[in-house]
């Protein structure tokens, strides 16, 4: 269990100071493009009248979690932690919403273990009946939720974690082992042992997304592998239940529900937004983008060779789903934050989401400067924000050269005196990237390599505060204790600390 900082404490030592004023390195978050993030994904789900699922695994604080379901709505509050010491220290926020007439539930988005038993126990007992979810991937788990329910007193909720191409965790559609976990679940769920709620996936291999909309193929592809899933649990198990949840997303995948060809579809899976008739796909991004906005050709396991704005599919797609009576939800997590693996994603366009939609950065110095240093003798530069502040989270390098796409560790910000003479990544990003880059890293130190021509080099200077956007937010966030919260809303004074959210770090 980590030992957790007073936020008052951390109030009174940061709060009115800014950027310039405190020690590095210090991991920042900018409160104005946090909450746009989260609205533009809030907005989005209810639009499609999608169910939605906030994973909070990237900050781990209660103040972002408030922003990402909405803290004065209404509707139901459904949130994924990936630690259970997130889901303990979860425990008072939901109280309050049950508290306010909100139905809560949390997701461990983990497969069962042994020993994450008691504590899952203590979180069900302490929120009540249908407030727990928890994940199974392989039938060994299944006596697992024997003891669950035995020691919290009701019975846990299911998803059944399925493997739609990322092999990371769950079970491959249409195996035997598949078929089997299947039945050992409602076999589970006749004898009272546990409530199967719906089929969970998570398309990280969507990460290789590199053109605009592109993830929403890889959207597309989870939904028709949960529904393969789901349409086997219907078969087989008894009536009246209550109807299957399809789970889906990450950061990619569920940033596409933002199309602007998807505004206004909701139950019937007809576009009405001004601009839209439902018979598009999309045509104008496509165009946009130089391509010619066709319909995708069927193949859903090759996401390459698919339109990069297949809208007409997935909204044919979401209408089917919705007449087979599943409820439709869509989760994600580092969405509020984003970074720069989002970039190179291109889960929007690029006039849309960009560079300026990042709002976690690392504030750092240059510590020390090396001319003629670099493999093309340029300068180098260090700074004191190496793998423990930073990460160490690579982009996968696709371009058709290797080396020639971005393969850093983070990319300088156009900051403080970098404002007006730094690029930012571009719409060709991360084929095309220019600017000061962390080129290596060790523990402590940074190493930024100029990336471009030579004479387009901006100096640095020792002693110059810099910001870094780094690859993964969720692993630079893992780094530290709290966050610097600043709000660039607040004109001429962008750079003033407002708040500080502390992290719960640990398991």
């Amino acid at each position: 269990m980590a030992v957790q900082l007073s936020k008052d404490t951390l109030r009174d030592q940061f709060v009115g100071k800014t950027l310039n004023d405190v020690v590095t390195p210090q991991v920042v978050l900018d409160l104005a493009k946090v909450e746009a993030n989260c609205n533009l994904m809030l907005e989005a789900a209810e639009r499609l009248q999608l169910s939605w699922r906030a994973h909070i695994k990237t900050h781990k604080t209660e103040e972002l979690t408030r922003l990402q379901v909405g803290d004065k709505s209404s509707s139901p509050v459904n949130l994924i932690v990936s630690t259970i010491i997130e889901a303990e220290k979860l425990i008072p926020l939901l109280k309050e919403y049950q508290e306010n007439g909100r139905k809560v539930n949390v997701l461990y988005s983990f497969p069962l273990y042994p020993s994450c038993i008691p504590r899952l126990a203590a979180v069900s007992a302490a929120l009540g009946a249908g407030a727990l979810s928890v994940m199974v991937d392989h039938t060994a788990q299944v006596p697992l939720l024997h003891t669950l329910r035995a020691s919290a007193g009701h019975s846990p909720l299911v998803f059944l974690k399925v493997d739609v191409g990322g092999h990371r965790a769950g079970v491959i559609p249409d195996t035997p082992s598949c078929s089997q976990l299947i039945d050992a679940l409602l076999a589970s769920e006749a004898e009272g042992e546990s409530e199967l709620l719906g089929v969970y996936s998570h398309a990280g291999h969507s990460y290789a997304s590199r053109r605009d909309w592109e993830a929403m193929n890889y959207l597309s592809q989870e939904f028709e592998g949960l529904r393969r899933v789901a349409e086997q649990v219907k078969e087989r198990r008894a009536t009246g239940r209550d109807p299957l949840v399809l789970s889906v997303g990450a950061t990619p995948t569920a940033t596409t529900i933002q199309h602007p060809d998807l505004m206004g579809t909701g139950a019937d899976g007809d576009a009405k937004a001004a601009g839209t008739n439902g018979d598009t796909n999309g045509d104008a991004a496509a165009a946009a983008n130089g391509t010619n906005g066709t319909t995708t050709n069927g193949n859903t396991t090759s996401p390459s060779l698919l339109t990069p704005v297949p809208t007409t599919h997935l909204k044919t797609l979401l209408k089917t789903l919705k007449s087979r009576t599943f409820t439709l939800e869509v989760h994600a997590g580092v969405y509020p934050t984003l970074d720069i693996q989002q970039l190179c994603a291109h889960a929007r366009d690029s006039a849309t989401l960009n560079a300026s939609s990042i709002a976690v950065t690392v504030l750092a110095e240059i510590c020390s400067l090396y001319p003629s240093r670099s493999p093309t003798h340029s300068t180098e530069a260090l700074v004191n924000a190496g793998c423990i502040a930073l990460g160490r989270e690579p982009v996968a390098d696709l371009g058709a050269v290797k080396g020639e796409s971005y393969v850093g560790w983070g990319v300088l910000m156009p900051w403080g005196e970098l404002s007006d003479t730094l690029p930012a990544p571009g719409p060709g990003f991360p084929a095309q990237h220019e600017g000061w880059e962390v080129a290596s890293l060790s523990q402590e130190h940074g190493i930024l390599r100029w990336a471009g021509k030579a004479e387009d080099e901006v100096a640095l200077r020792v002693g110059q505060r810099v910001r870094v956007w780094p690859n993964h937010s969720c692993i630079t966030g893992a780094a530290h204790a709290y966050y610097l919260v600043v709000d660039s809303r607040n004109a001429g004074r962008e750079d003033e600390i407002v708040d500080v959210w502390v992290r719960w770090n640990g398991w």
